[in-house]
């Protein structure tokens, strides 16, 4: 729970494109409205007027020339967006926030994938967060060669992230598990080499075990 903005939670999901964090996201946010629980599911960039216009300048494959530290507050800027005009309200209603990537993926993308600065964009996380940490996360890991293969059978051609090539993906992989094993107590590394099913409902136990009071409806906890 983060203290500042009261009872609710923030929950994010990260992964390199194609390893399923989307759909985990999705059928994650499905069951907690299946429980009752009043939540908001957003993804990141995106979620607002503003932050869906930078969304579509950070994947515009035209937009080649984009440097790496345009490119990094682009993420932040969409991201302060996001998380004053949403999260930090929603928390505070005592919502649960399913956020598809946060600031994790600005460490493994741009930090790691385009080789920037690491305190650098770490310090940048703190601006575009407002100081927000996650109260947990979940990293769908893939082998570069399930990404490859789920990459080539899309319908839709690469956005300029996905087209950054296997080598960049590749770093962005390594930097979030070096993230995972930094923090092992927020970060819960989730092997997405399985049916979808099984890992939902691997992700559902671990959530479970942590925040169960969380589900807990008004009356319910005394019942």
């Amino acid at each position: 729970m983060n203290p500042q903005t009261g009872a609710g939670l923030l929950i994010t999901f990260e992964g390199v494109d194609g390893s399923g964090k989307s759909t985990q996201a999705a059928l994650f946010a499905g069951r907690l409205e299946q429980e009752g629980v009043p939540l908001l599911a957003l993804r990141d960039p995106g979620a607002n007027a503003i932050s869906e216009r930078i969304r579509a300048l950070l994947l515009d494959r035209a937009l080649a020339e984009m440097s790496p530290w345009s490119e990094l507050l682009l993420y932040e800027a969409a991201r302060a967006q996001m998380t004053g005009q949403q999260i930090i309200p929603a928390l505070a209603e005592g919502r649960m926030v399913v956020c598809d990537r946060y600031y994790d993926s600005t460490t493994a993308y741009q930090g790691y994938g385009r080789q920037l600065d690491l305190e650098l964009v770490q310090q940048a996380n703190r601006i575009g967060s407002c100081s927000l940490v996650p109260d947990v996360t979940f990293l769908i890991d893939v082998e570069m060669e399930v990404v490859r293969r789920r990459l080539s059978a899309r319908a839709s051609a690469a956005d300029r992230m996905e087209a950054a090539g296997l080598d960049f993906q590749d770093r962005v992989r390594q930097g979030y598990l070096q993230l995972a094993a930094a923090a092992p107590e927020r970060v819960y590394l989730i092997p997405g080499n399985r049916p979808i099913e099984q890992i939902q409902s691997h992700i559902w136990h671990l959530f479970i075990n942590r925040f169960q009071r969380h589900l807990n409806r008004p009356g319910e906890e005394n019942a």
